[in-house]
């Protein structure tokens, strides 16, 4: 056991091994997003990186282009393309048996956005400064929410910041970007992914769900009718367990054919759940910056 972190060290170093290969990621897709690139083609690089650094991808890699805030993923065959001008925000995570780093950077194809995108990481680097055991989350919302206002902007009030275990990326504990009133408290040994997301001020700075879903998470194992329906869960049970997926994964698990069927079957009988495109509410640009980070007994330790 570390002392300075209440972790076993070989748990300790599966998430050092996840941070390495998410920041490594992470850093290498900056340089790669351009104008009239495919998302597909983002999506799909990140996430060979991830599998070539030895990590699983811990979910699909989101591209999030101006409104839309997050959980843009690639369909298959998807034909989208970066705009000119976009505000494209990467979102990938990595897992190493299980153990998560999660990491998200902004990269600005308008200079227009600086301001956006430097408030953002601005946020992070107060969030790593701050973060340490016993800090009540209610008074990190309230600091965060400072540090956007004072440069102008609006933080997204209805997107947190997340702890994370294993095979959980969403652990029911948040870091708000606002304040809000909880007796909540940050605690030695916890995983964090700290995520600041950030608008303009005119904005609604909140998100809405769209009509759109493209990842997707195993929930429960039901009583499923159609002949490839329970073989496709099986599938997607064995190897995504609880994390999120996309159908680019599933190619090949049943017949093109019944694909589509059985798959509609897994969302309407709840065996799976879609986690639907989030988008600001007043259509209004959205920047983010995301680490991992461990609570340790100083403060802080950034993984990623």
């Amino acid at each position: 056991m570390n002392v300075m972190t209440k972790l076993p060290e070989d748990v300790l170093k599966k998430y050092q091994q996840a941070g390495r290969i998410a920041r490594d990621v992470r850093e290498s897709m900056k340089r790669t997003i351009c104008e009239g690139i495919q998302v597909i083609d983002i999506c799909e690089k990140a996430e060979g990186l991830i599998r070539q650094g030895g990590g699983q991808p811990a979910f699909p890699c989101n591209v999030s282009v101006n409104e839309v805030a997050a959980h843009y993923t690639s369909p298959p065959e998807d034909q989208q393309q970066i705009p000119a001008k976009g505000l494209v925000k990467i979102d990938l995570g990595v897992s190493i048996d299980g153990y998560i780093a999660d990491t998200a950077v902004t990269v600005p194809l308008n200079l227009e956005h600086d301001g956006l995108v430097g408030t953002a990481e601005a946020a992070l680097e107060k969030a790593v400064e701050v973060l340490r055991p016993g800090l009540f989350t209610s008074r990190f919302g309230s600091m965060i929410e400072r540090v956007v206002k004072t440069r102008g902007y609006k933080p997204i009030s209805n997107l947190t910041g997340h702890l994370i275990q294993r095979y959980a990326l969403h652990a029911g504990k948040s870091l708000p970007n606002v304040f809000h009133l909880s007796t909540s408290r940050v605690s030695l040994g916890e995983v964090y992914g700290v995520e600041p997301f950030v608008t303009l001020p005119d904005a609604a700075g909140r998100v809405r769900n769209s009509s759109e879903a493209y990842i997707f998470r195993f929930v429960k194992r039901k009583s499923l009718k159609g002949t490839y329906a329970k073989p496709l869960l099986d599938y997607i049970e064995k190897h995504h367990i609880t994390l999120p997926f996309a159908k680019r994964w599933l190619t090949g698990c049943v017949p093109p054919n019944y694909f589509e069927t059985a798959f509609s079957e897994l969302l309407s009988s709840k065996s799976v759940m879609a986690y639907p495109v989030f988008v600001e509410a007043s259509g209004r640009p959205v920047a983010q910056a995301e680490h991992t980070v461990l609570i340790v007994e100083d403060g802080c330790q950034v993984l990623t």
